[in-house]
C-alpha cells in the first residue's frame, strides 16, 4: 500500500492541497488545532498516519486508495468559496462593509484571533461554521465560513451595530432580558454613572468600570454573549476576550439561581471569566491586575 502526503494525494487527484485539506476537515478525518493539522480517530481508522522526515518534520500521510472515497462533488463544491465557504471578502461584500471590518467584528465576537500573520479560528468560531485555511503561496492563515454564518443572529446584530443601524431584534432582546431573568434587572436600574459615561446598576459595578477606564482597558458593559442563549455579561474586555462578572446579593435565592445558570453557560462555551465579589471590589488595585494577567492582559 502506497502512502502519500496530503499535497501528493491532492496532486494525484488533480486538485489543490487547500481543497483537499478542506475536504479532509469536513469529513472529520483531520482537525485544525491552532494551525496544526492533526488526525482524528476517524482519520486513523481509514489509514491516516504520521511520518517524520529530517527535512520536513512530522506530517500526515494517507493510503493512496482513499482517493476513491473522496467524491468529486464534495471536492468541487469546496473548491469554490462562493459555494460552501465564504471568505471575509465575501462576507464584506454581502454586508457592504470591508473585509478588514468583518474580521474585526469576528474577532470582537471571539470567533477568530489575530496571529503573527493573518487570522486563526477559535473553538467558538468552529462551532459557528469557521474553517481554518492558509494561503498556499504565502502561508498566511485565514478563516472561511459556512454559508449558515449569514443567518447567525449574533453576527447580524454586531454588523448592524457597527454600521450604525438599530437592530430591532437586538433591541427587543435587550428590553426583554429583564423578564427572562425573572425581573431582576427591573429592580436595579442602571443609574450609577461611571467616569467613562457608562450607566451601571450598582456602586460596585461603577467602581469596576472606573478602574477599567483609568487602567485604559477597553471594555463593554452588559455585552451579550456570542451564543444562542440570551445572556449578558457585566463587563467584556475585547482585547483578551475576557468576561467579568460581579456577584452581589448572595442572600437572594433568585439571584443565586441566575448566577448558577450564567456560570454554567460560561463553562459550556469555555469562555474566559473573572468573577468578583464584594471583598474583591474593595481591593481592585490588588485583585484585578493579578486576575487580568492570567488571561494575558497587562493593566499597568
Amino acid at each position: 500500500m502506497k502512502m502519500l502526503s496530503t499535497s501528493a494525494l491532492a496532486k494525484e487527484m488533480g486538485i489543490t492541497s487547500r481543497e483537499l485539506q478542506i475536504t479532509l476537515i469536513e469529513k472529520g478525518w483531520v482537525i485544525d488545532s491552532n494551525g496544526e493539522k492533526k488526525l482524528t480517530d476517524a482519520g486513523k481508522s481509514i489509514g491516516g498516519d504520521y511520518k517524520t522526515d529530517k527535512r520536513y518534520g512530522t506530517y500526515i500521510v494517507w493510503p493512496d486508495k482513499i482517493a476513491g472515497r473522496i467524491s468529486a462533488p464534495s471536492v468541487a463544491s469546496i473548491a469554490k468559496p462562493k459555494g460552501e465557504l465564504l471568505t471575509a471578502t465575501s462576507l464584506g461584500n454581502a454586508f457592504e462593509i470591508s473585509n478588514q471590518k468583518i474580521n474585526l467584528i469576528l474577532s470582537e465576537l471571539g470567533w477568530i484571533k489575530k496571529s503573527l500573520k493573518g487570522w486563526e479560528i477559535t473553538k467558538q468560531g468552529e462551532t459557528v461554521g469557521g474553517v481554518q485555511l492558509e494561503n498556499t503561496k504565502s502561508g498566511v492563515p485565514y478563516v472561511s465560513w459556512s454559508k449558515t454564518i449569514m443567518e447567525n443572529k449574533t453576527l447580524l446584530d454586531s454588523v448592524n451595530q457597527t454600521k450604525g443601524n438599530e437592530s430591532e431584534s437586538a433591541s427587543e432582546a435587550l428590553q426583554g432580558k429583564s423578564n427572562h431573568e425573572s425581573g431582576f434587572r427591573d429592580k436595579f436600574e442602571a443609574k450609577f454613572r461611571s467616569t467613562d459615561g457608562h450607566y451601571v446598576r450598582s456602586k460596585a459595578e461603577m467602581l469596576i468600570d472606573n478602574w477599567l477606564y483609568m487602567a485604559e482597558i477597553v471594555h463593554a458593559y452588559e455585552r451579550k454573549l456570542p451564543v444562542e442563549e440570551e445572556v449578558y455579561c457585566d463587563f467584556y474586555l475585547p482585547g483578551g476576550k475576557v468576561y467579568i462578572e460581579y456577584w452581589g446579593y448572595e442572600d437572594n435565592p433568585k439571584y443565586l439561581s441566575r448566577k448558577k445558570t450564567k456560570i454554567e453557560i460560561y463553562e459550556k462555551y469555555a469562555f474566559k471569566l473573572i468573577q468578583l465579589n464584594d471583598a474583591d471590589v474593595v481591593n481592585l488595585d490588588d485583585v484585578l491586575p493579578r486576575l487580568l494577567l492570567k488571561h494575558g492582559i497587562q493593566s499597568y
